[in-house]
């Protein structure tokens, strides 16, 4: 069967979202150990002599057990997910400095989209009135451009814009020759980062003269109901509406239950897809998750009756069982409709303001 090309998937994944809910995957971290790979197993047999340990660059096996990350993305995908995301959340040079290894950000972002890419395309040529789809992950990095990490000087920054926007133009570049579908800026905790990433995807696009959807998805980072850079999720949502992003969400650091009310603030003031992928709860005193498919499943089956959702899945914790459970408890249910909203002039700081035109 031939491939389809990116504008065929482009309109399959828009009629898609008209018509139904759709899946987004669940966690690669949580699959990788699994696998419970060793200091060897990510070394491979190019980096044996690699002069730090790289033991926990998840990214970095794409390159040294391709075979591992592709079976997880298969994994997902028979768990009935539409779209799966590449494992290249730590792709950027900012974030490989702590194993020395900058230098690969771009080769890491192509490889990462390039396995995914393989992996749907296989799936939709066994589903083809499924189409499946990938999603570009750019993760937030390491590092905070709003927020200094030294409480006794608050003015310190150990990044700037610029330091940020050309990591991740040098990340979006490789997702593309990847081959990917979208463009994700995921578990968005400072939004000044994000600025910088969707700054650097319409550059490229602009250069390449490109339409790549983008997907924007916050974390609130605990029961306060803000992002550690200080804003709501209405706040939020305003200081990235310019980007007119194919959706705006959620995910990471809370499990659903906990979730839900700021998904949806979102839901009522988004005129836009609203997408949400939360931990299968919240992490135990070891660090795991004990949230059970059926739990995760439960929750966001109520999310979307109250029709809050477009997109679901889930992040740290979740494993095909969840998604598989997720895709079965919102099979069938209609997806939120897009509101139509007053002009308004729409301001945000640490909180948002809303004034009549």
């Amino acid at each position: 069967m031939t491939p389809l090309n990116q504008d065929d998937r482009q309109r399959a994944l828009e009629a898609a979202l008209a018509k139904r809910i759709v899946i987004l995957d669940g966690a690669m971290g949580t699959m990788i150990q699994r696998h419970k790979p060793s200091e060897a197993d990510y070394r491979g047999r190019r980096f044996a002599d690699w002069p730090s340990d790289v033991k926990g660059n998840n990214d970095l096996l794409s390159l040294t057990q391709p075979e591992m990350i592709a079976g997880i993305h298969r994994a997902y995908l028979e768990a009935g997910a539409d779209i799966i995301e590449t494992n290249t959340f730590n792709s950027t040079r900012i974030s490989l400095a702590d194993y020395g290894m900058e230098a690969l950000a771009r080769e890491l972002n192509e490889a990462g989209a390039a396995l995914a890419r393989r992996e749907a395309d296989r799936m939709t040529d066994e589903t083809p009135d499924r189409p499946r789809f990938v999603a570009g992950a750019l993760g937030p990095t390491n590092r905070t451009a709003s927020l200094s990490p030294d409480v006794s000087d608050p003015g310190l920054r150990t990044v700037t814009f610029d330091m940020l926007r050309d990591a991740y133009r040098e990340a979006a570049e490789g997702l593309l020759d990847g081959g990917v579908d979208v463009l994700l800026v995921e578990t968005v905790f400072d939004t000044l980062n994000a600025k910088a990433a969707l700054f650097a995807i319409d550059e490229v696009l602009d250069e390449r003269g490109l339409r790549r959807p983008v997907m924007i998805s916050g974390t609130i980072t605990d029961l306060s109901g803000r992002t550690l850079s200080g804003q709501t999720a209405e706040a939020f949502w305003y200081s990235v509406r310019h980007a007119r992003p194919l959706s705006i969400g959620l995910n990471c650091a809370l499990g659903a239950e906990q979730l839900r009310p700021h998904v949806a603030e979102l839901s009522r003031i988004a005129d836009t897809y609203v997408s949400a992928y939360p931990n299968a709860g919240l992490p135990n005193a070891f660090g795991e998750y004990d949230e059970n498919p059926a739990m995760t499943a439960r929750h966001i089956r109520a999310w979307a009756e109250a029709g809050l959702v477009n997109i679901v899945g889930g992040c740290c914790g979740t494993t095909p069982e969840h998604i598989r459970a997720i895709a079965d408890a919102v099979e069938g249910l209609a997806p939120r409709r897009i509101p139509e909203l007053e002009p308004m002039t729409r301001l945000s700081g640490l909180e948002a303001m809303a004034v009549p035109c």
